[in-house]
């Protein structure tokens, strides 16, 4: 790559702070500015990484090629819009959007103006993750775990789009069909929205996911577990490994051996693959790994998923009621 790619984060908060780190480390990549709602957060990061801080994001597009939005979700439709109708790349932070609509509208306009769309579903980066990836043959059975500790970052929106939405976008990466059924269950437990939850997809060519979350646990785990003929495969998010166990056959009439093949991958930063990854296309102009699409694909199954636990928490809100126990209905958002 011998152009300097010019780019700017949009929002600078815990997440886009990140972002800016990364950017202004690249080679052939100059971090034009940041931007922020907060003036004095701007100025902050903005001298951190040795750039220019602005409180109106709007300033920053005719002097950029690309950019990071880091912003709340509610926000993403609204800046990522303007940012596409400057005709400026846009790196976009998961989930795409709140609604199918606005991501609609982006990847429309993403088209109309030969704009890259990329969605930041990281996992995909993680290295685990892209190790795991020549392995698979035909998964038959997913078990997916993303437990977090309580944080209030994050809670604007539920966890099935905070959290599980990752592991759905992966889920769908690995599985090459269509979806034949949802099944769910979650609660709100500290917060208005969906604390914790399961999502079972159902998939046609046979596979069955499973997919558990909960950012109100002791504990952090992301770990994914996939089983298909002949191999498991286990990988651990969090620790940047992945784990091969397959059945070696013995002599005849002895038990077989498990075949345990591990790898660790804790020197690589998923971040970092995740941005280069993004100006790599910037520079080339090929499609994005995560591309829009792919962006909307997931929202729209998370989406399902937090609408069916909307109708089960109705039908269980009735049944309180029904047995005078009114005083448990705001801990399900009903009351």
């Amino acid at each position: 790559m011998s152009t300097q790619i010019k780019v700017g984060v949009i929002g600078v908060g815990y997440l886009g702070r990140f972002h800016a780190q990364k950017y202004a480390a690249m080679e052939h990549v100059e971090l034009v500015g940041v931007a922020d709602a907060s003036d004095a957060r701007a100025q902050e990061i903005a001298t951190e990484v040795g750039t220019q801080g602005f409180s109106d994001y709007t300033e920053l597009l005719s002097k950029v090629d690309a950019v990071s939005i880091a912003v709340p979700t509610s926000l993403h439709h609204e800046v990522a819009r303007t940012c596409l109708e400057a005709k400026v790349d846009v790196m976009l932070e998961k989930p795409i959007t709140t609604t199918l609509e606005e991501a609609d509208d982006l990847i429309r306009l993403a088209k109309e103006n030969k704009c890259l769309l990329q969605v930041g579903h990281l996992e995909r980066f993680n290295p685990a993750v892209i190790a795991t990836k020549p392995m698979l043959t035909h998964p038959l059975f997913i078990e997916a775990h993303r437990i977090a500790v309580f944080k209030d970052r994050g809670t604007d929106v539920d966890v099935v789009l905070d959290l599980m939405i990752h592991d759905i976008d992966i889920v769908f990466s690995i599985v090459n069909s269509p979806l034949k059924s949802i099944t769910t269950a979650g609660s709100p437990v500290v917060t208005k929205h969906t604390d914790i939850a399961n999502a079972r997809l159902i998939f046609e060519n046979g596979c069955t996911a499973n997919i558990t979350v909960s950012r109100i646990s002791m504990d952090n785990m992301r770990r994914m577990r996939i089983f298909q003929p002949g191999q498991y495969l286990s990988v651990d998010f969090g620790k940047k490994e992945v784990m091969s166990v397959r059945l070696k056959k013995g002599e005849p009439g002895t038990t077989p051996i498990p075949q345990i093949e591990k790898a660790g991958f804790q020197d690589q930063d998923a971040l970092e693959l995740e941005l280069r990854d993004f100006i790599d296309h910037v520079s080339d102009r090929s499609l994005p790994q995560v591309t829009g699409e792919q962006g909307r694909r997931a929202l729209d199954v998370a989406l399902k998923v937090v609408e069916q636990i909307k109708e089960n928490r109705k039908q269980v809100a009735e049944i309180l009621v029904s047995e005078g126990k009114t005083d448990l209905l705001a801990y399900l958002g009903q009351a």
